[in-house]
């Protein structure tokens, strides 16, 4: 499918030329048309398929035909990382570049100024990584009452990274009738979750899945996190085999059953 045959502004559609981009990916030719529809998305794609123009096209298009109030944050990006903040800035940057659409990020690491002053001059779009948001949320910094366009991008990573929480309360911060698109790798039964209280019957677009290898016997044993350990130790007793592959959330958590195993 060609990018032309989008309903999009006559600018975008140059920025579109001007990148190359000439025709669709999978997920783009799917997302694009739900988002300029206004559905809420809930998006599994691997990195590398061309999510970030599938979801930033329809942000763009909705804040160039429906103009907001002037000095207000219109449009929010969570991403999990700073690197993974700037790689979509960069894609939004490149896409708005034909119009007077400013975006700007917001993440740790770096001082709080020139991102207070972004925030406080209304910047259009926002893509910010959770904590730095929240702190400048309880500074009185971010306002995200005139939010209309929300997009958590890949979710599955900020759940790994405890990110669950924050992503909650800056959530609850922004208008019940915004429109928001959730894009993950993979997708945990946290996320499901997540997206029934987040999203409004929202499409599904499901690209780059693999399934697991039929040679491998594939067990769920949920547990409490204080019988873990115990729980690894007796199925390790109880297997015959000469060797075994134990992944673990953190280093720390990686060093402390290899000291008891």
């Amino acid at each position: 499918m060609e990018f032309s045959s989008f309903a999009l502004d006559e600018r975008l559609q140059r920025a579109v030329r001007t990148a190359g981009y000439t025709e669709t990916t999978p997920v783009q030719e799917e997302a694009i048309p739900l988002g300029l529809a206004g559905h809420d998305i809930v998006g599994t794609a691997q990195t590398g398929t061309g999510k970030t123009a599938a979801f930033v096209l329809p942000l763009l298009q909705t804040l160039l035909t429906h103009p907001g109030r002037r000095g207000k944050t219109r449009a929010l990006i969570v991403t999990p990382t700073r690197e993974l903040a700037e790689q979509v800035n960069a894609a939004i940057k490149q896409l708005a570049r034909y119009t007077k659409i400013k975006s700007a990020t917001v993440y740790g690491g770096v001082g709080f100024e020139p991102q207070e002053r972004a925030l406080r001059r209304g910047a259009e779009i926002i893509v910010a990584c959770p904590g730095r948001l929240l702190d400048h949320m309880r500074r009185g910094n971010a306002d995200l009452s005139a939010i209309e366009v929300l997009i958590l991008d890949e979710a599955d990573r900020m759940l790994d990274m405890g990110f669950l929480p924050p992503v909650r309360e800056i959530v609850s911060k922004t208008p019940a009738g915004r429109q928001t698109m959730l894009f993950s790798a993979t997708f945990a039964p946290e996320l499901g979750q997540l997206a029934r209280e987040i999203l409004r019957d929202p499409q599904r677009v499901e690209m780059g899945l693999s399934a697991p290898a039929s040679t491998i016997e594939h067990t769920i044993l949920p547990v409490a996190s204080e019988h873990k350990t115990a729980l690894l130790l007796r199925l390790l007793e109880d297997t015959q085999t000469r060797s075994v592959l134990i992944f673990t959330r953190t280093k720390h958590r990686a060093d402390r059953v290899a000291a008891q195993v």
